[in-house]
């Protein structure tokens, strides 16, 4: 996601093979920053972000309740369809992981702070 919110790639990946893919990202876009959560293992990928070739700035982020707003943002980004439209919203069944919905999440509050939204 650049500064202006515009959201540029979305994908989860495995955690084998996420070094890999920010390299392979960092040729297709200009990544200088990068947001983690501070709190699920976030010191052990700082120390292997911070080993990548030119490593980018490694922001902190507070992640508490992500999971549970990123719950609400995926029915808003993928609202349900058919008889599931009709369901009240925590017995619906997520179909996918939604750590990319966290991630969305995590550089929003991270951009909200810079600017004092």
């Amino acid at each position: 996601m650049g500064l202006d919110r515009m959201l540029c790639y979305q994908q989860v990946v495995a955690a084998d093979a996420v070094m890999e893919e920010i390299a392979a990202l960092r040729q297709r876009f200009p990544i200088s920053m990068i947001v983690l959560g501070d709190q699920t293992a976030s010191g052990g990928w700082k120390d292997r972000l911070g080993q990548l070739p030119d490593p980018p700035r490694i922001m902190l982020v507070d992640e508490r309740y992500t999971t549970l707003e990123a719950r609400d943002r995926y029915w808003q980004m993928y609202p349900p369809k058919g008889l599931a439209g009709l369901m009240p919203q925590p017995l619906r069944k997520i179909p996918r992981p939604i750590d990319d919905i966290v991630a969305i999440l995590l550089i929003e509050r991270y951009l909200s702070r810079l600017t004092g939204e």
